[in-house]
C-alpha cells in the first residue's frame, strides 16, 4: 500500500498542472475543474513520485504537476499494473487502468527537451473513475489487479 502524495489540476489541456490541496472525482467523469474530465478513457492521470525523484536529478526545479499528471503516488509500484486493473484510494475512489504511456505534445515536452527523455510516455498511467469521491495527499492507495478481482 502506498500513499498520495499531490494532487493536481489545470483548467487548459497541455499546460502544467497546478498542486492543490484536494481533488473531486466524478463518476464516469474524472475531475472537477479540470481540463481533462470528461467522457473518455483518460480522465485522470498518475505518476509515481519516484519517477518524479529520478527526473529531479537531472532537472531539480521539478515540482508537481509538470508533466501535466492529476495524481502523485509514494511507496507503491505502479509499473507492474495492467490495462483493466484498479486503484483505490481511501476508502471509496476506485479508478480502473485504461492506457499506460502517452506521446508528448508536439512531439516533445520541455522535460524531455533539457533532459533528454521525459517519463510519462512510459510511466504515465491513464484511468477512468469507477467510483468518485474527494483525495488528497496522505490518503491511502492500494493497487488491485483484474486476476485478483475474479
Amino acid at each position: 500500500m502506498g500513499t498520495i502524495e499531490a494532487v493536481c489540476i489545470s483548467t487548459d489541456k497541455g499546460i502544467v498542472k497546478t498542486a492543490v490541496g484536494e481533488i473531486t472525482l466524478r463518476t464516469n467523469w474524472g475531475i472537477e475543474n479540470d481540463a481533462h474530465a470528461g467522457n473518455w478513457h483518460r480522465q485522470v492521470s498518475i505518476l509515481a513520485g519516484e519517477s518524479i525523484d529520478r527526473m529531479r536529478e537531472k532537472l531539480p526545479e521539478l515540482d508537481h504537476g509538470m508533466f501535466a499528471e492529476n495524481i502523485v503516488t509514494r511507496g507503491i509500484d505502479l509499473s507492474g499494473l495492467s490495462l483493466g486493473d484498479s486503484l483505490f484510494i481511501g476508502d471509496e475512489v476506485v479508478l480502473e487502468i485504461t492506457q499506460i504511456g502517452k506521446e508528448c505534445h508536439n512531439g516533445g515536452c520541455a522535460i524531455q527537451m533539457a533532459t533528454g527523455e521525459c517519463i510519462m510516455p512510459k510511466e504515465g498511467l491513464f484511468c477512468r473513475v469507477i467510483q468518485g469521491g474527494i483525495v488528497k495527499p496522505g490518503m491511502a492507495v492500494r493497487r488491485v489487479t483484474a486476476v485478483s478481482l475474479q
